[in-house]
C-alpha cells in the first residue's frame, strides 16, 4: 500500500459503492488487482487497507483532495484513474445527476443487509444505485477554554462571525464553502437555499466582516492546529474535534443553537474507473461490521453499519462530539438540494470572499 498525496487536486470524500446484480465478496477481488481511491486527507486508516491487501492480494493506492467542489471539478474535467472515491451529499447529487458516477447497486450487495434503516436512502441517490455510507456527523466548531476570553464561548455561532477582539487573527474555519455558507446563513436566519441577492450580500458582509479575525481557511491540518494553540477556535467537523480532545482534553465541540448541518460521507464508483470489480468488492467489505468500526475508530465519526458498535472505542462512544446529546437534536439541520439560481448565488459570494 501506498500514499500519494496530490498537488492539484484536494477535496473532501465520502464513500459510496455497491456491487452489482452479481453479488461480490471481499475475497471476489483478483489477486492481481490494483485499487486505486482518491479521498479526504487523513480520512481512511492505513491499517485498514493494510488488512484489504492481506485479505484479498489486491494492492491500494490513495491519493487526497482538499475540498468536494475540487473532486467534482476533477471529474467534471474527465479525469480518471480512480475507482473509488468519497463524495459529501452535497455533491453526490450533482454526480449522479451529470451521470459522473458508475452503477453499482448497493442495494444488491451482499453486506447492505447491515446498513441501518436511516442510512439506506440518501438525497440524489435514493435507492442507493450509486453510493454507500461511509461516515457521517455534523459540522460545529471547536474552543480551546484557555485560550479564549472568560474561558467559555456562547453556544452561537455569533461566537465566530462576531467576536471578541481577543481572538483577532485567532480564528481558523474551514475551507468548504457549502459548510461555511450555511452556517452563515443560520446565523443570520437566512434559508440556506436562499434565491435572493439581497440575502446573500448579507452573508456576504457577515463572511467579509469576520475575514479579519480568521488565521486560516483549510480542511487541512484542523487537528494538528488545535492541538499546537495555533488557534483558539476552530470550526471543525465533529470526528476531527474527537480526535483534538484526545490531546486537549479541555477541548469543548459546540453546537450552535442557530443550527448544525448534518452531513453524511458515501463510497462511490467514478464513471469508467479502471477496476470495476474490485471497487465494488471494496465498498462491500467496508459494510462489514468489524471494518466500519475500524474505520470510525481512526477518523472519529459515526458509521451506519449496524453491529459495529462492539468493536467500537470506548472514548467514540462516550464522547457528545461523536454522539449528539439528546438535548442538541433539535438543533441538527439535515442537506438540503439547492436551486441552481441559489448554488450560483453561493458560489459568487465564495469566490468574493477568497480573492
Amino acid at each position: 500500500m501506498k500514499y500519494r498525496k496530490t498537488s492539484a487536486w484536494t477535496g473532501l470524500a465520502s464513500g459510496v459503492a455497491a456491487l452489482g446484480m452479481v453479488v461480490l465478496s471481499a475475497s471476489g477481488a483478483s489477486a492481481d488487482g490494483e485499487l486505486h481511491l482518491y479521498n479526504w486527507s487523513n480520512y481512511f486508516p492505513p491499517e485498514l487497507l493494510e488488512k484489504f491487501e492481506k485479505e484479498t492480494g489486491t494492492k491500494v493506492t490513495i491519493d487526497s483532495y482538499a475540498s468536494e467542489e475540487d473532486l467534482l471539478a476533477k471529474l467534471q474535467a474527465g479525469a480518471g484513474g480512480y475507482d473509488v472515491i468519497f463524495p459529501g451529499t452535497t455533491t453526490l447529487g450533482v454526480m449522479v445527476e451529470q451521470k459522473l458516477l458508475e452503477p453499482i447497486n448497493v442495494k444488491d450487495m451482499e453486506n447492505f443487509k447491515n446498513v441501518l434503516p436511516a442510512h439506506q436512502t440518501i438525497a440524489g441517490d435514493e435507492d442507493r444505485t450509486y453510493s454507500a455510507p461511509y461516515m457521517w456527523g455534523t459540522t460545529g466548531f471547536t474552543y480551546l477554554p484557555s485560550k479564549v476570553p472568560g474561558g467559555k464561548m456562547e453556544e452561537s455561532w455569533n461566537a465566530i462571525f462576531h467576536p471578541a477582539d481577543e481572538l483577532k487573527g485567532n480564528i481558523a474555519m474551514l475551507n468548504e464553502m457549502s459548510d461555511v455558507w450555511n452556517a452563515a446563513a443560520y446565523d443570520l436566519g437566512i434559508s440556506k437555499c436562499t434565491e435572493d441577492p439581497a440575502e446573500a450580500q448579507k452573508i456576504l458582509d457577515l463572511l467579509m466582516g469576520q475575514k479579519p479575525y480568521v488565521k486560516v481557511y483549510s480542511n487541512d491540518g484542523t487537528i494538528d492546529r488545535m492541538v499546537a494553540g495555533e488557534v483558539a477556535v476552530h470550526m471543525q467537523w465533529n470526528g476531527a474535534a474527537h480526535r483534538v480532545k484526545a490531546k486537549q482534553p479541555d477541548a469543548v465541540y459546540v453546537y450552535p443553537k442557530e443550527g448544525v448541518t448534518f452531513w453524511t460521507d458515501a463510497m462511490a464508483v467514478p464513471k469508467g474507473a479502471p477496476d470495476l470489480d474490485n471497487a465494488k468488492a471494496f465498498i462491500n467489505w467496508m459494510m462489514e461490521p468489524e471494518n466500519a468500526a475500524i474505520a470510525s475508530n481512526y477518523t472519529g465519526y459515526s458509521n451506519a453499519i449496524k453491529g459495529s458498535g462492539e468493536f467500537l472505542k470506548e472514548d467514540l462512544k462516550n464522547d457528545p462530539a461523536v454522539n449528539t446529546p439528546e438535548e442538541y437534536g433539535d438543533r441538527l439541520r439535515p442537506y438540503q438540494k439547492c436551486s441552481e439560481k441559489s448554488r450560483d448565488l453561493r458560489e459568487r459570494v465564495w469566490t468574493k470572499l477568497k480573492s
